[in-house]
């Protein structure tokens, strides 16, 4: 019977580790793919409330390693954290007619402030006398909130200026949801800042811009390109708006974050004035910035593989992991001895670890695992490892595997914790350099996004023209890069002058 029973736990890991790898291919279909690894990574699965997500363990301590560093660079660059209401009086958001415009049909509305049992005894309903004097909009973002706020705190440019940061939740209803990319909530981060002068407040809403391309490239590995959108895209209520554009595996764009400059807009709806040095009135100037949980979604599809995720070493929950393999109890008290020392070594360097020495998985089963959940490096290490004061070391970013010497390990794997860091950043890299091209006629143009990627063409800047190539093609402006080639041209649909090419793309 003891003999049956092992056996059986044998052909239950090899399913169990099977069913871990079976993720549809990107080439198959990178939709699903896309789903199947967000569910079986156990990073979000969708919750009973339709468009909304849980985000699980594991998909949150990412966020939380997103946040962390994002929070750091914020209050480096002078910003402070707050927290302002989730609900929004309906009339605040009407107050400037851009901003409700570009919302107003994504509002979540609460009419009501009471529930009250049902005249036929079965269940719950709403009490019509407890109808709110005025409704209130959940949250789909705060300009207007923290305008009406920072009404009280602002009288003279000595009280200016104003850097704050909210880590919020934000409702904007979707009808077509997909996790992290797009829910009807999510997480995120949104600054609202207020300056004195209208040079200050552009010059916050470009210095916030290179903090998201910073945080993109140095600790995400995505490489983004830094632009302006055009008017047509530009957020609802601003008079400018910085964004970083990523690609993803699929050749689809994904707008990674944005910065806007909001002139004097919501000064001017909630009459935030101020008393300059000069003793004069005027009102205050304005930004605002956010990223999200799509930071999530980007990360999976820019790095991620067939074989589950690959996570950059410096946001993933934990970073190396390790698998003892033995026989017996002796044994496997003398590799957790060893263990003890690597992982200190390794804290010492500021290194996450874990040990996972649970008895009830095998190490095939956590080796499938682990690559399926990205982590980044995996030490295995057995009673012969012991003896020969050697470990086996697998990388994640491209599956490779070596017998090291146990002699300063914690610094070749802090140094190879930067190789794989840099290696995913290239191959992003390069995979985005491959697929962006120049396309000066609209015939090309209409074959070329079929195949993905960035095209760089001439537009003549109107909003007709924009219109026509995004009804026709389902392609969009992603930006007018900050960067790059400036030579000016010819419009590839109107024939008309162009100052500059721009970023077209289908787009997440």
């Amino acid at each position: 019977m003891i003999i049956f029973a092992l056996r059986k736990s044998k052909i239950e890991q090899s399913y169990m580790a099977k069913e871990l790898k079976e993720l549809t291919s990107r080439s198959e279909n990178y939709s699903q793919w896309y789903n199947d690894l967000v569910i079986k990574a156990d990073l979000a699965e969708s919750s009973a409330v339709r468009g909304c997500m849980v985000i699980k363990p594991y998909g949150y301590a990412i966020w939380e390693k997103i946040q962390a560093e994002l929070d750091r660079m914020f209050k480096e660059t002078g910003h402070v954290n707050a927290y302002f209401p989730l609900f929004i009086p309906k009339s605040f958001l009407s107050k400037e007619a851009e901003h409700v415009d570009g919302f107003a049909k994504e509002c979540a509305v609460v009419t009501h402030h009471r529930l009250m049992a049902s005249p036929d005894g079965k269940g719950l309903i709403v009490d019509p006398e407890a109808k709110l004097e005025e409704e209130l909009i959940v949250r789909p973002t705060s300009e207007t909130i923290i305008w009406n706020t920072y009404k009280g705190w602002i009288q003279s440019y000595r009280d200016l200026p104003i850097l704050v940061n909210q880590w919020a939740n934000v409702v904007r209803w979707e009808m077509r949801t997909r996790l992290f990319l797009r829910t009807t909530e999510f997480l995120w981060q949104e600054g609202h800042t207020a300056h004195a002068t209208e040079n200050e407040a552009f010059e916050e809403t470009k210095k916030m811009l290179e903090v998201y391309a910073d945080f993109a490239e140095r600790f995400m590995a995505v490489p983004v390109i830094k632009g302006i959108k055009s008017a047509n895209e530009r957020f609802a209520g601003a008079l400018e708006t910085f964004c970083i554009e990523a690609l993803m595996q699929d050749g689809k764009a994904l707008q990674a974050g944005t910065s806007h400059f909001l002139g004097q807009n919501f000064a001017k709806a909630f009459d935030v004035t101020f008393m300059d040095k000069n003793n004069k009135l005027d009102y205050v100037w304005a930004s605002s910035w956010g990223v999200s949980t799509r930071l999530i979604g980007a990360l999976i599809m820019t790095h991620s593989d067939d074989n589950g995720l690959v996570l950059p070493p410096t946001l993933a929950p934990f970073q190396v992991v390790i698998v003892p393999i033995y026989k017996n109890e002796e044994q496997l008290a003398a590799i957790s001895e060893k263990v003890a020392e690597i992982t200190a070594k390794l804290k010492a360097l500021n290194i996450s670890v874990k040990f996972d020495n649970n008895d009830n998985k095998k190490p095939g089963w956590k080796f499938a695992e682990y690559e399926l959940k990205g982590v980044p490096v995996r030490l295995a290490i057995g009673a012969r490892d012991l003896e020969n004061n050697t470990v086996e070391v697998a990388r994640r970013d491209n599956l490779s595997k070596e017998t090291v010497s146990l002699d300063g390990i914690d610094l070749y794997i802090s140094n190879l914790l930067k190789e794989i860091q840099s290696n995913i950043f290239q191959k992003a890299k390069d995979y985005r350099t491959s697929v962006t091209r120049e396309v000066n006629s609209y015939d090309d143009f209409k074959v070329e996004i079929e195949k993905g990627g960035f095209l760089m063409c001439h537009w003549d800047g109107t909003p007709e023209t924009e219109e026509k190539i995004k009804e026709e093609t389902k392609a969009t402006i992603r930006c007018i890069p900050l960067e790059g080639d400036k030579t000016s041209g010819f419009c590839m649909v109107t024939g008309k002058p162009s100052t500059q090419r721009v970023v077209f793309a289908r787009s997440y």
